[in-house]
């Protein structure tokens, strides 16, 4: 079934998201990371509505797939700027993510 792979992808994308959100909150300059801790949480909400969704096997789901990749993409780019290896597993699972959704789009 496609849709496991793609729920496997954006479970990932949701911890690693939620983890670099956390994890930001103890950097010295919070400030800093404020950008980086919204687009993590909006990730994370975002991949976790397109599972559960993806979960009941409804059909109509082609613009929320693309929506998220257009989060995650924002989330990949906003989490690259920091070198925290928090942030960078985040990139790399939003990286996953983008191109298991374009595969499910395929």
């Amino acid at each position: 079934m496609r849709n496991s792979e793609l729920i496997s992808a954006l479970g990932n994308c949701i911890n690693h998201c939620n983890y670099c959100a956390d994890a930001c909150l103890d950097e010295k300059d919070v400030a800093m990371m404020r950008d980086c801790i919204r687009t993590d949480r909006v990730c994370a909400e975002v991949c976790s509505s397109l599972s559960q969704i993806l979960a009941t096997n409804y059909k109509n789901v082609e613009g929320l797939v693309a929506y998220c990749i257009s989060v995650c993409e924002d989330c990949l780019a906003t989490c690259e700027k920091h070198d925290h290896k928090h942030c960078q597993d985040c990139a790399a699972s939003c990286r996953k993510c983008i191109k298991a959704c374009k595969a499910y789009l395929a």
